[in-house]
């Protein structure tokens, strides 16, 4: 707990001192460190500051001083996972925490922060996995939030993860986060491929030059996590010595930048609230990078003018002396600074094997100009093939066992409403969903291979020449990859593209990326209306046809509605990883959890609704489907897709939808209870008008939260909508002088 929560009178033992610099150095010196006993001899409700007693000497301190004070027990300790994307950030989380949630980790970009708790010496550790960034400048909305959450919520240790077959690139964050002065413990990941490699490094001798403590650490074993929790308990007891190398680090940037810094930190270090948030010296350090985020902290302090004009001083100084501008040379001085210290713990790359043999030989076919895109797309064919192939057999049982469940029941049963709800609600509807599971657990292990592999980030290489043409950047194909498994947080996904124009268009055109909650939709129609040799075809079908519209949609986005300039496509090729069993049965087995809450949830709620709107009518039990509610309902907005060939069954469940798509699966399983009265070319249209229309409304919920704006959540709504309209009705009249 805070010692600012204790109340009069009461007496406690101070286990840790947040804070930063010259702040937590004065708390230090006034008596409030660790193992000391605290009295309070005055904190009433209103009173600040707050009387306390400590060594014998009545002390007085600000009530936000006392916040930063934790007293009592062990308690709680708050690390923070920061790392280059593909350095194993997640794989640590797991480990750790044993937490199993993917939430849209794809190619190595971590979506949005997860927190997960594990114990260890008597600690209880709440752990919290931030995006994966390069740097903490303010270029891309990840940086943007991985800087917020560790000034807003600062942890209290950061881990800062490192692939340490690339230290030189990697070290350059953790130079970043040594000027924030946090306190860092640092995971040399995937240690056993620089060993393998034969590199040469002295940790010892790093690890002092750095001012923290390095561990080796491979976290697809769990090897150094021990070690590496062990350090950050080290750290968080003010542990400071030799034992464990923990020592604040200054980087020298030169005369020009250091005197530029110090004239800056004149002006921060009088202001007590921002010595208490920030590093005056990372702060003044960004301020002279030209960094617009710390421009708006400083521009309400009665001293912005004269701290602005000390920064342009200093930045006129640095171009007249080096040439560069004041970021290229900071930015020199760190890389300088990592150079130096690796040289010093005698680093040398081993030649042993190369860690990119294969790599290189794949990519010269996988990502071949030429050749990448037809494997892409032979890749999904055969996803598609194998998940309606293998997952057919596991499918029929489950659809045996739900006939066989709804039998019983019948038989067992008096007439009567509730006999009704249980066979033709519960069982009729969730029943026509879960028997797909196979086929999702089929997929998501596809998606999970293809993913932890790598393959993903050189789907995005290949695609980026199509991403230009369509008005894209080469990053959009991340998220429209991710949104065949959930439009959600590929959504989400999409803050890691630095252009807004680009962010937007690829969220309004990722609706049409054929999320997984259509494919028992897809799965149920293709079964019921198309032979089997035809079905993977029916089915890539819909996703190419997805892509070519996304490609369209993109084109006129661009070029119609968001203009602008975009910016270049710059992404790591991480080397090809051979997946663990145990990852992908990991990830597999949480969609399917999530599938199942969602049965149980959702859609059993939905398919209840769905009964009764058909059960019942305006005079009590419907004597026929036609005139109860739903039916009414149904008949009435019947002429609206009349064009399309859907009855009012169909037109019922693509209501439904709206809420979630497998709803549409689950409303048609109540409806028409497996007696399908419609044609192939019907079945089809109706497939296409599912892959296009109106989004969950999650998706909706994420594009207004990610735009900043409801405009645009409202058009994604009705241009989809109006969209599958148009394309489902031309197919269909086009297809009925043929058919």
């Amino acid at each position: 707990m805070k010692l600012s929560e204790l109340k009069t009178g009461e007496k406690a033992t101070i286990i840790n001192v947040k804070g930063h610099g010259g702040f937590r150095k004065r708390i230090l010196e006034m008596g409030f460190i660790k193992g000391q006993e605290v009295e309070v001899l005055l904190n009433a409700p209103l009173q600040d500051p707050v009387k306390y007693k400590v060594m014998g000497y009545e002390v007085s301190l600000r009530r936000q001083e006392a916040e930063m004070i934790d007293v009592e027990g062990k308690g709680e300790i708050t690390v923070a996972l920061v790392g280059n994307p593909n350095c194993g950030k997640t794989s640590l989380f797991n480990f750790a925490s044993g937490a199993h949630e993917r939430v849209g980790n794809y190619s190595g970009v971590t979506v949005d922060a997860k927190e997960g708790f594990a114990d260890f010496e008597g600690y209880h550790i709440k752990i919290v996995d931030l995006p994966g960034t390069y740097s903490l400048s303010a270029y891309s909305p990840e940086e943007l939030y991985v800087r917020r959450q560790l000034v807003d919520d600062t942890p209290d240790v950061v881990i800062n993860v490192i692939d340490s077959s690339n230290l030189e690139r990697n070290l350059y964050l953790t130079t970043q986060l040594m000027d924030m002065h946090l306190r860092v413990v640092v995971a040399l990941n995937m240690f056993d491929e620089t060993e393998r490699r034969g590199d040469l490094l002295d940790i010892d001798k790093l690890s002092s030059l750095m001012g923290m403590p390095m561990v080796p650490t491979s976290f697809k074993t769990g090897r150094g996590l021990q070690e590496l929790m062990h350090e950050v308990i080290h750290i968080f007891e003010n542990r400071e010595g030799h034992d464990n190398y923990y020592r604040h680090i200054h980087i020298n940037h030169g005369h020009e930048i250091e005197d530029g810094i110090t004239n800056i930190q004149q002006y921060l270090k009088g202001n007590d609230l921002l010595r208490l948030r920030y590093s005056t010296r990372w702060l003044a350090i960004k301020l002279l990078e030209l960094d617009s985020s710390a421009e708006r902290v400083i521009e309400s302090l009665p001293e912005a003018a004269q701290i602005i004009e000390a920064r342009d001083a200093a930045v006129r100084r640095v171009k007249e002396e080096t040439g560069d501008d004041s970021e290229t040379a900071i930015m020199d001085a760190k890389y300088g600074f990592i150079r130096g210290a690796l040289q010093e713990a005698g680093y040398q790359i081993g030649t042993k094997t190369d860690a990119y043999h294969a790599t290189h030989w794949l990519d010269a076919l996988i990502a071949n100009k030429w050749l990448g895109f037809p494997i892409f797309l032979l890749v999904l064919f055969l996803m598609f093939e194998v998940t309606f192939t293998l997952g057919q057999y596991p499918m029929d049982w489950i659809d045996m066992g739900v006939e066989w469940l709804g039998d019983f029941v019948s038989r067992t049963m008096s007439d009567g409403p509730l006999k009704a709800m249980l066979v033709d609600g519960i069982i009729g509807g969730v029943g026509a969903v879960i028997v797909f599971l196979p086929q999702i657990l089929i997929l998501y292990t596809f998606i999970s291979f293809m993913e932890d592999s790598g393959y993903m980030a050189r789907a995005a290489f290949i695609m980026d020449k199509l991403m230009h043409g369509m008005g894209l950047h080469g990053k959009s194909f991340i998220p429209l990859i991710m949104g065949f498994g959930c439009n959600v947080p590929a959504v989400m996904a999409t803050r890691t593209i630095e252009s807004r124009r680009s962010r937007l268009i690829t969220m309004l055109v990722l609706p049409m990326m054929s999320c997984s909650a259509r494919l028992p939709i897809y799965i149920m129609i293709t079964g019921a209306f198309f032979a089997a040799k035809y079905q993977s075809l029916v089915m890539i079908s819909l996703y190419v046809i997805g892509i070519l519209l996304s490609v369209v949609m993109a084109r006129v986005l661009s070029t119609w509605v968001i203009k602008g300039d975009d910016t270049p496509f710059v992404m790591e090729l991480p080397p090809y990883r051979f997946p663990t069993a145990k990852a992908i049965f990991r990830h597999t087995w949480e969609k399917g959890k999530q599938y199942l809450k969602k049965m149980g949830g959702i859609i059993l709620v939905a398919s209840i609704i769905v009964w009764a709107l058909g059960y019942f009518g305006t005079m009590g039990v419907a004597p026929s489907l036609e005139q109860s509610f739903i039916g009414v309902l149904g008949i009435a907005i019947e002429p609206v897709f009349s064009v399309q060939g859907f009855d009012w069954r169909l037109d019922v469940s693509l209501l439904a939808g709206v809420g979630a798509k497998e709803i549409v699966a689950s409303t048609i399983g109540v409806l028409y209870a497996g007696d399908y009265n419609f044609s192939q070319l019907t079945a089809f249209c109706f497939l296409l008008f599912v892959l296009i229309y109106f989004p969950c409304i999650a998706t909706i919920v994420a594009i207004r939260h990610e735009s900043g704006s409801w405009g645009w959540a409202v058009f994604a709504a009705v241009y989809t909508t109006a969209l599958a309209w148009v394309v489902s009705a031309v197919v269909y009249q086009v297809g009925s002088l043929f058919y």
